[in-house]
């Protein structure tokens, strides 16, 4: 109102937030009965399979009735083929597709491409939050409710556009509320930044149940989904795909295809990993060369960089081995990220082989941490590393157990 109704002066209406006093509010509120934890009957929740092991493997045994979790990754990696793949898997079950980024036929190609018939998947080309929860409230007999992204979701309820923080959560927030009050489990796709982190506020993932990390790399095959958080299950479990031009292919024993590729030339040495509690083999490589320039260097492919600098003072001072003019470079073979400790002995095995030119013996797996004062530390779940490697046929294991030093270690593995 522009003029007053009463003095008929202009422009001398003021806005005036009133807010809830706090003794008012404290005034209303009741206090609510509390029991004794001892009296909380324990409710075994009748799980749901996804139809895939692996994913079941990672969500702790299937999916949860009003779960929600968040699956995030890089681009491109395969998120949408994944899911797919797991509505697939689900034929019997009735599947909802929520579209924010693809339109319909974008998903219908896919289908095509895994030769799927999606006669259980419902699909919905919908952004608004408010629209998707009441579908969830109302198609009857949903076992699964799939959202590709939640960057994509607004509401009328809150401020800012598609992907900001206000959105993200709200938008979170209001999924969570439905897949709750309907009893169905809702996967919601989340974007990575460059940092590696998951898009939008970190409050996102203390909103949803279970967080999923799907890692790859673009030039390998391999896809390795991760837990980083459950609150149904455990968060150590890991599960293995293979991309493919018919979609994700579970990958049921990872250890030989890891190495189905294995030289036995010098700069390898095969170790082993936990991931979760499954025991995994794969082959480390090193290569050392006569360094051109001043300063040698040291570059490394899904193994620490800061990691290889230690390792290779501890060959320098503890082993003898003059590396300070030779560049290094290590991998780890078919597209593998370690972070493991336990890795360590292997690598420094496989560079002294690089450097001496000389292959491991025949059948060698090394595993353990390797300490600054030279010697090898024990490293957790060794009996089921050293069955595991027994399981593919490794006799020459070179661990803890075995050896406590890297010096004694090169002579137990080099010819």
């Amino acid at each position: 109102m522009g003029q007053c109704p009463k003095c008929g002066d202009w422009n001398t209406f003021e806005e005036t937030v009133i807010a809830v006093s706090k003794s008012s509010f404290k005034a209303s509120a009741k206090a609510s009965t509390t029991i004794p934890l001892s009296k909380v009957k324990k409710r075994d929740s009748q799980r749901v399979s996804s139809g895939s092991e692996e994913f079941d493997r990672v969500l702790g045994g299937g999916f949860v009735p009003g779960q929600v979790i968040l699956l995030a990754g890089d681009p491109g990696v395969g998120k949408s083929t994944l899911l797919t793949q797991i509505s697939k898997d689900m034929e019997k079950k009735k599947v909802l597709y929520v579209c924010g980024e693809e339109s319909l036929g974008q998903v219908k190609v896919r289908a095509d491409r895994m030769q799927y018939k999606a006669e259980n998947l419902l699909v919905l080309a919908e952004t608004d939050a408010d629209i998707i929860s009441a579908t969830i409230a109302h198609e009857p007999g949903l076992s699964l409710v799939i959202v590709d992204s939640i960057q994509t979701i607004t509401s009328s309820e809150y401020m800012g556009f598609a992907g900001s923080v206000g959105q993200v959560r709200g938008g979170t927030q209001k999924l969570t509320n439905a897949a709750k009050s309907a009893g169905v489990p809702v996967i919601l796709v989340g974007h990575v930044t460059k940092q590696g982190n998951v898009a939008g506020p970190k409050v996102l993932e203390h909103i949803v149940d279970t967080v999923l990390y799907l890692e790859g790399d673009a030039q390998h095959l391999f896809r390795i989904l991760k837990t980083n958080k459950n609150r149904f299950g455990p968060v150590s479990e890991v599960g293995i795909y293979e991309m493919n031009e018919k979609g994700m292919r579970e990958v049921s024993n990872p250890s030989e295809m890891f190495l189905e590729e294995k030289s036995d030339t010098s700069g390898s040495c095969v170790s082993v990993v936990v991931e979760g509690f499954r025991p995994i083999l794969f082959e480390i490589q090193a290569l050392t060369t006569k360094t051109a320039f001043g300063y040698p260097r040291r570059t490394t492919s899904g193994f620490p960089t800061n990691r290889l600098q230690v390792l290779i003072a501890i060959l320098e001072k503890r082993c003898g081995l003059n590396l300070s003019d030779q560049d290094v470079y290590v991998n780890v073979a078919g597209g593998f990220k370690v972070n493991e400790y336990a890795v360590d002995l292997a690598v420094c095995l496989a560079i002294a082989s690089s450097l001496k030119d000389k292959p491991l013996k025949n059948k060698t797996v090394a595993f353990g941490e390797v300490g600054l004062s030279g010697e090898i530390r024990n490293v957790s779940h060794q009996d089921k590393r050293i069955k595991e490697a027994r399981k593919l046929g490794y006799t020459n294991i070179t661990s803890p157990k075995k050896t406590k030093s890297v010096r004694d270690a090169l002579k137990i593995a080099l010819p």
